[in-house]
């Protein structure tokens, strides 16, 4: 058998797992959101349009939920095979807020069904639209607990160490960690933009295709509407993390920003290159403006990166993550805000192909967004897998079948995002939304009101 470094392809194993799952993970904590918004609008002002946005949402929300299971049942095997030394540690740290998730899960998939089968069953069609919110509460609550752990790993709490083992665990203490507060807010707010960012994107290029329809000028105006607001409370997210940062983990935030030497009034860097010396070169400096970020005073000082030591400093690379991350962000924000300020002058078209462009792009760049950011959030801890507790080496297998298992699992994503992609594509593409529209409404508008 080929020799490989276990650890590595550890890394590489979860690496691929959850830069894959992240992705459903996302649609299954934003989309149920934008459904419910778009059927409590259409039930509201008795139109059909945001109604069959909501029927065709949900549809293929379906399809993303069934792969969403997969991966995320692949992340659980994966805990037990990839990182053993880590589950035998905090294993009975973490199991509380794993099982609130599996239940979390089941809770929304249950008012799913019920949801997707209680189309037209009831008098009053607000009654549908309430079995929408615990769909919503589920996919917040999964992503609420699954963060929860992950916070853990980053501000461990709710333990005593006896014989190198947690002991006497308090979960809810460990569960409601520094970290928690921040990264919930962050987590929530980034997959309802992303999500909506993705829906406006897929109108968008519908209308680049043909002449836009009111069904889709409704959905594009309802879902930048959503990337907007988010988009906004997203940047607060940032605020709050980075200030975070500056006071439980100095370190990452020193990392990410390529401030290396403990200054008051420090400047925030973007984008440019390390010399040899590690000075910047080329790159965007924005003068105090890191120091504010840091402790809401341009004037503060900022823990540099040499107060740690070298072995503890994480790769000095995630400064691109955090401004890719950022950048897109602002993108997001100052589209959204475009499109909502040419709507509301008369003579301005927020519909013209150049705007359309842009929040078409808007999407798959708001995807590009989380995977930055989660891959800022794990690689900005390293070497730790623990802070403070375990590294990344310590809790790795030491199988030597690592490296048939990175393979199976690579097989495996391509087999199921393949299989994704084909079915949502046959679903909507022979079923364009103006014919379901015209054949489809009409009998349930009179359906409704019976």
């Amino acid at each position: 058998m080929m020799n490989v470094d276990p650890v590595l392809m550890s890394r590489l194993i979860t690496t691929m797992t959850l830069g894959f799952h992240i992705i459903f993970a996302t649609l299954g904590v934003g989309i149920p959101l934008m459904i419910s918004i778009a059927e409590f609008i259409g039930v509201k002002k008795k139109d059909p349009h945001y109604r069959m946005l909501a029927r065709r949402w949900a549809r293929g929300f379906v399809i993303t939920v069934a792969v969403g299971v997969v991966t995320g049942t692949a992340i659980g095997l994966q805990l037990s095979l990839v990182w053993p030394e880590f589950m035998q540690v905090a294993g009975n740290v973490i199991s509380l807020p794993l099982f609130m998730e599996v239940f979390a899960f089941f809770f929304e998939a249950i008012f799913l069904g019920m949801y997707l089968y209680t189309w037209d069953r009831f008098k009053k069609p607000f009654t549908h639209w309430l079995l929408s919110l615990p769909v919503v509460i589920g996919g917040g609550l999964s992503a609420i607990f699954i963060t929860t752990v992950n916070a853990f790993m980053n501000t461990p709490e709710g333990f005593t160490m006896a014989n190198g083992a947690f002991a006497a665990v308090n979960p809810i203490t460990a569960m409601f960690n520094p970290a928690t507060p921040s990264k919930v807010f962050h987590v929530l707010t980034s997959a309802y933009v992303t999500c909506a960012a993705i829906l406006a994107a897929i109108s968008a290029f519908m209308m680049l295709r043909k002449k836009a329809s009111d069904y889709h000028k409704k959905a594009l105006k309802l879902t930048v509407t959503v990337t907007f607001i988010f988009a906004s409370l997203t940047a607060i997210a940032g605020d709050l993390s980075a200030k975070f940062l500056a006071e439980h983990q100095s370190e990452k935030l020193a990392a990410a920003e390529w401030h290396f030497e403990t200054e008051k009034g420090a400047d925030l860097i973007m984008f440019g290159w390390l010399d040899e010396q590690n000075e910047p070169r080329y790159e965007f400096r924005f003068p105090k403006l890191l120091s504010f970020l840091a402790h809401s005073d341009f004037n503060s000082e900022v823990t540099g990166l040499e107060e740690f030591p070298e072995e503890v400093r994480p790769p000095l690379w995630i400064h691109y993550m955090f401004d890719l991350m950022t950048a897109i962000g602002i993108f997001l924000l100052a589209v959204s805000m475009l499109y909502l300020i040419l709507s509301k002058v008369k003579k301005w078209n927020e519909h013209n192909k150049g705007l359309l462009i842009l929040i078409f792009l808007s999407g798959p760049l708001a995807f590009l967004a989380i995977e930055f950011g989660w891959i800022l959030a794990e690689e900005g801890r390293q070497p730790w897998i623990i802070r403070g507790y375990m590294t990344v080496e310590e809790a790795a297998t030491s199988s030597p079948y690592i490296g048939l298992m990175f393979w199976l699992f690579l097989g495996l994503y391509i087999v199921l995002g393949t299989l994704c992609t084909v079915t949502l594509r046959k679903m909507f593409r022979s079923n364009p939304a103006e014919e379901e529209l015209e054949k489809l409404y009409p009998t349930i508008e009179k359906g409704d009101d019976s």
